[in-house]
Parts: structure tokens; C-alpha cells; sequence
């Protein structure tokens, strides 16, 4: 019997069906060796920065069984994903089971035509990759720790900085500064509407937008006194050709943009495709597809919309460090349209699907049509002019009709015709500034700049979210006040250690340990031996939460005395400067912050005094112990009025009641009977149920009153629905 080893246990069961019976497939569910939580004990850097390693708690159970399974087996091969990660999971897996001759196999797609072959062609495990992995996560530990040990000094407890993490926070304060000393300017949109010979509507825009109010009117005077014109009709063809196949980053962003779905849902999304099979494998920076799968995309083409859809394409990256051993990512049966388990693997496949296609079809043929016209008087004015476009060819467009975008075909008109002004309008704006970014936004910027790798720009995005540096404001990511100061901290005293160019120059360092260019303890003491200095020059630095004084209108609620600006885990608040002797405090508008009063109840999982305390989203009942004990009085998020009371029982536990609760994104509808029990809802419920699912009907907008509170119902959108 041979024993093959992976990481996780769908992929598991997916190989097991293409093996026949002198295979035993099993999984390790990830790592099972890592660092150790103390920083002390993980990283011997006299002795050549040697991690030391421990078994992750849990994995006890799975380490006996897959002992038991290798001294059964006649050979064991170790499947781990075909990456840095996987590599170092393999390495692991051999230490901890003693195995003298450990055989590699890697496997790009889950098929049973590629895990015969790779079968056939096992190697040893590649020492280097493993450095690389290892270099990487020795790395992210000292800069993480000893970063985030001066953050918890002079910030706050349980913040983090990262060798990653703190220039993407970097990226979004620098946006954010941008938009803040951003000076918006007026200008004026004017339009008109005009009737065409055929008695079409025909609507113009001035090509110029005035940024004077007296322009404007000038424009206006002149085009309603005389008779108007079209100056030219001019018609072009054009080409749009289809994007390659997809890498992470831009599956990522895509994925985003089209479906809503954040970098750390796709890569999860695409993980359980792999898993079953059913895409290739889904870290990746290169575009190359294998002659096999190019072979069966045409083909699938050829039959699916014909031989002129068919145009075989081949993209270089323009990477440096792209791994052209390893492919786009794609299906790995172009014959299968749609594929998926749940309602989210479905719409990732077919966008993988529908890109894989695209990327070897004709171009789109486009016909671009813009007509011109303007007023007959004695003084002249800006043209006015309108564009449209029509498919001539749809090309790879027909494979992915999403990427069409909107067609407006123009009226027929001639050159030199009368057409009459039928309205005219001027509309004031003014210029805005440059957007946030948003996550996809931030992960384009991300591989821009070189930080980072196609694996980590999900847990770049979701580490900032969580530690509370940036919140969503819409779609894009906002810094909180606690994100900035975090920022400012370290752009003015490690501004080095986080800009793009060190952590560009890392990544490559790293590669080179990949590549077996560079070494591995060589490359660590290069880096912190300066890095450690840096940090013992910084530890007197004072407290970066005092943040200075504040508008002297504002005085102290309590004792009169002036008032400076702090930052607490709520965000910027300002605070007397007498504290700690006078505790007086108002928030960053001036309002009064009444501190806690108690409530005359006890604590009944400490038997400490419950307090009411003011919090970021109103005021709450908790325990006077804070932070010994961390109980919050389930019913302290309805107003003591009554008012957010609902009356619908929760149909979670039935125990509370739905009331109303403000969040991180404003008002929504919860449980009173939070923490223990977290049922919620994005809107008012109704008080009826859901006549598909059973599920609270909630309120919804003018046009659909009513709407079921479940995601995957189909009476969520039920505008949706076909008649």
C-alpha cells in the first residue's frame, strides 16, 4: 500500500476517487508544525535564525493516525499544494514522521489524468522553497513582534505591525491625505435635447465644462437664440481584445468588482474548487496555459460559437518573479460550463469559466460613432457632442457577455442638418477628489508596488480589517482613527522599514532564496542587525495617543481647564488635561461624554456592579470589571424608552426579542438576547415570514416594500425573479 499525503481532506477525497485500491489518501487539515506563541522560545538568531518548531495544538490525534498509516505503507507521497507553503507542509510532515526518503509530488490540477503523471515523477522536496518559506515566516515574526511590542507601548495593547501589513496601511493614509487637502473647484455640466429631422430625440453635451458661473450663462444665452446644426457625423471601427486568463490578483479584483465578493471569500471560494477538482490550482502569478488544456479550449470553442470565435492567444507576464511552471488559473474541463457545489463556487467558476474562454476568441468588433453640432450665431461656443457605440462582432464577448458594458446606438443624421432644441439644461458640480481605494483597488496597488505575493494579499486586507486599522465606508476602505495614528507612528519613525521599496526588495530576496540564489541566515542578519538597533533607539519615544491640543472653545465638562486630543479604543475623544486627577472628557465635536454610571444590578458571571458605559454605537450595560470580565447585558442594546423595540421574537433562539442596534455600518436588527445569541438582520423585520423559506420578511425599498432576510432565498431579490 502506498500513502499519499495532503493538506486538506475534500482534496483528500478527490484524489481518492481517481487512485485505485493500493492507495490510502489522508489529510494533515494544514499545518502541523508552527512557531510557538512566545517570541523567546521561536527563534534562536545567535545560532543562524533556527526556528523552533512545535506541534499545533489538536494535531496530536492526526500526527498518530498518519504514523500509523506510514509504517504500513510500502512508499509516502507527499501531495502538498505546489507552492512555498505546501513545500514547507511536506518538509514538516516528513520531520514529524521520520520518513528517510521522502517523495514529492506535485500536482497543478486535481484530475486523474494529472495525478497519474505526477505520480509517475515524484521529486525530492525542494530545500530551497522551503527556505523561502521558512526566511518568510521568520521574517514576518520579528518584524511583527518586535514592531508591535513599541506599537502596544505606544498606542495600545493588542495592536500589530507587520513587515506587509503597515505599508498597505501606509497606501490607504496616503489616499486618505489626498483626499483630505483635496480643494473642490465648481464647473457646470450643460446638455441639451434636440429633435432630429425623423423627430428622434438626440441628446448633446458641451464639450467644455465652464468653471465660471458668468460662462455658463453665456453658453446658455448663445445656444437658446439661434438655429442649431450637426457639424459632423464621424464613424471609425474598433477593436477590443480579450483580457488573459486569470492570476490571482486578478481573479481577486474581479471577483470583487462583478460579484461583490472580498479577496478573502474568492481565495476561500477558489481554494474548494481546487479542492474538488475542478479548477486548477489558484495561487498563481502566471499566465501560461498547458498545451493539453489550450488543446480542448479551442476545440470547446470551435463547438460552442464557431471557427471564427477562435483566435489562440499566448500572454507573457510581465513578473519577474512569475512561475511559468505553473498555469492560469482554469478549468480543468473547459467542457463543463458550470460547476460548484454551493451558490458562490457556481458564479466564481463561471467567471473562471467565462475568462478561460474569452482569452482565446477573436477581438470584438466595435463601431464608434460620434456626432457634433453647435449653434448658428454671431458669437461662438464650445461644440456640443455625443458618443455611442454598436457591436459589429461580438467576438470574446460572447463568451463573456459581462464585459460588454452598456451599448447606446445614436439616431441617423447628416452632416449640415437641422436639428431644434428641444431643452436645454445647466447642472452645477463640483471636481472630487481621488477615490478610496477599495479592496480590489487595494489589491491591484498591492502588486503594483511589488508588496506582497499572489498568496497573501487577502490576509493582507483582512489582518488590517481586523485589527480595526480600516472600515468599510460603502465599498472602500476608510483608516479609522486608530489605523492613522498606527500610520503616522510608523511612517515617522520607521519610515523605512515600510516603504515600497524595502518590502519590494525583501520579496525578491526571498525569491532568490527560492531560486537558490541567495542564503537564507545571510539574508535574515542583513536585515536585523540594523532592524534591531532601530527598535532599541525607539523605545523612549512618547506616547503617539496624545495627539495635541485641542480647539480651546472645547473646556473641560468637570473642572473648566483646556482639553487635548487622545485617542481611545473608540477613536480620537478629547480628554482634560489634568487626567488622571480630573477625568473630564467630550467627544472629538465638543459633545459631553458622560462617563459610567451604575445601574444598581449585579454581574451574574462575576458578581461585580453593572455599569452603563458610552460606547462607539451608543450607550450599553456591562460589567464594572471590564477588562477582567467581559459581560454585556444582552437587552442593553435597546434604548431605555423602548425605543428599537420590535416585538417579533428572535427566530434563532426564541429566547430574545428583535431590536434595533447601530454598527460599524450603520442601523441593523439583532438579537436582544446578544452575545449569546448572534442572529441578525440587515433591516427592519416585518413581523411576517417568508412564504419560500420561513424566514423574517424584512422591510425593503419603495418599489419592493418586502423582502425575505435570507441571502440565499430567492425572495431576497425578488425583483429578480422571472415571471
Amino acid at each position: 500500500m502506498k500513502l499519499v499525503i495532503v493538506e486538506s481532506p475534500t482534496k483528500a477525497r478527490t484524489i481518492s476517487k481517481y487512485l485505485g485500491k493500493e492507495y490510502e489518501v489522508r489529510a494533515s487539515v494544514g499545518h502541523i508544525r508552527d512557531l510557538p506563541k512566545s517570541n523567546k522560545k521561536a527563534i534562536d538568531i545567535s545560532g543562524g535564525f533556527i526556528p523552533h518548531y512545535e506541534i499545533v495544538q489538536g494535531k496530536e490525534k492526526i500526527i498518530q493516525e498518519l504514523k500509523s498509516s506510514a509504517r504500513k505503507a510500502s512508499e509516502v507521497l507527499l501531495t502538498t499544494d505546489p507552492d512555498r507553503e505546501g513545500e514547507a507542509i511536506a518538509w514538516h510532515i516528513a520531520q514529524v514522521l521520520g520518513l528517510e526518503d521522502p517523495k514529492r509530488v506535485v500536482v497543478h490540477e486535481i484530475t486523474k489524468r494529472a495525478i497519474e503523471e505526477a505520480l509517475k515523477n515524484p521529486r525530492s522536496i525542494d530545500a530551497n522553497l522551503k527556505k523561502a518559506q521558512e526566511a518568510r515566516r521568520v521574517l514576518d515574526r520579528l518584524v511583527g513582534y518586535e514592531l508591535s511590542e513599541l506599537i502596544w507601548k505606544k498606542v495600545r495593547y493588542g495592536l500589530s505591525a507587520g513587515r506587509v501589513q503597515s505599508p498597505a496601511l501606509r497606501i490607504l493614509m496616503e489616499r486618505e491625505r489626498e483626499i483630505r487637502a483635496f480643494k473642490p473647484e465648481n464647473y457646470w455640466v450643460i446638455a441639451g435635447e434636440f429633435k432630429t429631422n425623423k423627430d428622434v430625440v438626440l441628446v448633446l453635451a458641451c464639450e467644455e465644462r465652464p468653471s465660471e458661473e458668468r460662462e455658463a450663462e453665456r453658453i446658455l444665452g448663445i445656444a437658446k437664440g439661434g438655429k442649431w446644426r450637426v457639424l459632423g457625423v464621424e464613424q471609425r471601427e474598433a477593436t477590443r481584445n480579450p483580457r488573459p486568463p486569470f492570476t490571482t490578483s486578478t481573479l481577486q479584483q474581479t471577483a470583487s468588482s462583478r460579484l461583490g465578493y472580498s479577496p478573502a471569500r474568492t481565495m476561500v471560494v477558489a481554494q474548494k474548487l481546487y479542492e474538488q477538482g475542478l479548477i486548477s490550482y489558484m495561487r498563481t502569478d502566471s499566465l501560461n496555459i498547458g498545451a493539453d488544456a489550450m488543446g480542448d479550449i479551442h476545440q470547446e470553442i470551435e463547438r460552442g460559437f464557431g471557427k471564427e470565435y477562435l483566435y489562440p492567444r499566448h500572454y507573457t507576464t510581465s513578473s519577474k518573479v512569475a512561475q511559468e511552471a505553473h498555469e492560469a488559473i482554469r478549468p480543468t474541463d473547459i467542457s463543463k460550463g458550470k460547476a460548484g457545489a454551493k451558490s458562490d463556487e457556481v458564479k466564481l467558476y463561471e467567471l473562471i469559466w467565462q475568462r478561460t474562454m474569452a482569452s482565446q476568441m477573436a477581438a470584438a468588433k466595435v463601431l464608434r460613432t460620434k456626432i457634433s453640432a453647435n449653434v448658428e450665431a454671431k458669437e461662438s461656443i464650445p461644440d456640443f457632442s455625443t458618443t455611442g457605440s454598436v457591436i459589429a462582432f461580438p467576438g470574446w464577448l460572447k463568451a463573456d457577455p459581462r464585459a460588454r458594458g452598456e451599448e447606446v446606438e445614436l439616431p441617423q443624421v447628416e452632416k449640415g442638418e437641422a436639428i431644434i432644441l428641444a431643452d436645454l439644461t445647466s447642472e452645477k458640480k463640483e471636481t472630487e477628489p481621488p477615490p478610496r481605494y477599495t479592496e480590489a483597488g487595494l489589491v491591484k496597488e498591492l502588486e503594483k508596488r511589488g508588496i506582497g505575493r499572489p498568496s497573501t494579499y487577502a490576509a493582507i486586507i483582512k489582518t488590517i480589517s481586523d485589527r480595526g486599522y480600516v472600515e468599510k465606508a460603502g465599498r472602500a476602505l476608510k483608516p479609522t482613527d486608530t489605523g492613522e495614528v498606527v500610520s503616522d507612528f510608523l511612517e515617522k519613525n520607521f519610515a523605512g522599514y515600510i516603504s515600497d521599496s524595502f518590502t519590494a526588495e525583501m520579496e525578491n530576496d526571498l525569491d532568490d532564496i527560492a531560486n537558490g540564489k541567495k542564503e537564507y541566515a545571510a539574508t535574515l542578519k542583513r536585515f536585523y542587525g540594523p532592524f534591531s538597533k532601530e527598535i532599541k533607539a525607539k523605545g523612549k519615544l512618547e506616547k503617539a495617543t496624545n495627539l495635541g491640543e485641542a480647539d480651546p472653545q472645547f473646556k473641560c465638562p468637570i473642572c473648566g481647564s483646556g482639553m487635548v486630543i487622545k485617542l481611545g479604543r473608540n477613536g480620537k475623544f478629547l480628554s482634560c488635561k489634568k487626567f488622571p486627577g480630573c477625568t473630564g472628557a467630550r467627544t472629538i465635536d465638543g459633545r459631553e461624554i458622560e462617563g459610567p454610571k451604575e445601574t444598581g444590578e449585579i454581574c451574574p458571571e462575576c458578581g461585580g456592579k453593572l455599569v452603563e458605559r458610552e460606547g462607539r454605537y451608543g450607550r450599553f450595560v456591562s460589567c464594572s470589571n471590564y477588562p477582567k470580565c467581559k459581560y454585556i447585558k444582552p437587552s442593553s442594546a435597546k434604548a431605555s424608552d423602548g425605543r428599537g423595540k420590535t416585538g417579533i421574537a428572535c427566530p434563532k433562539c426564541n429566547k430574545g426579542e428583535m431590536v434595533e442596534r447601530r454598527g460599524r455600518y450603520g442601523i441593523f436588527y439583532g438579537c436582544s438576547n446578544y452575545p449569546q445569541c448572534k442572529y441578525a438582520i440587515k433591516a427592519k423585520p416585518t413581523g411576517d415570514v417568508c412564504p419560500k423559506c420561513g424566514a423574517l420578511m424584512m422591510e425593503g425599498t419603495k418599489t419592493i416594500p418586502e423582502r425575505c432576510s435570507n441571502k440565499e432565498c430567492v425572495n431576497h431579490n425578488p425583483h429578480k425573479i422571472k415571471k
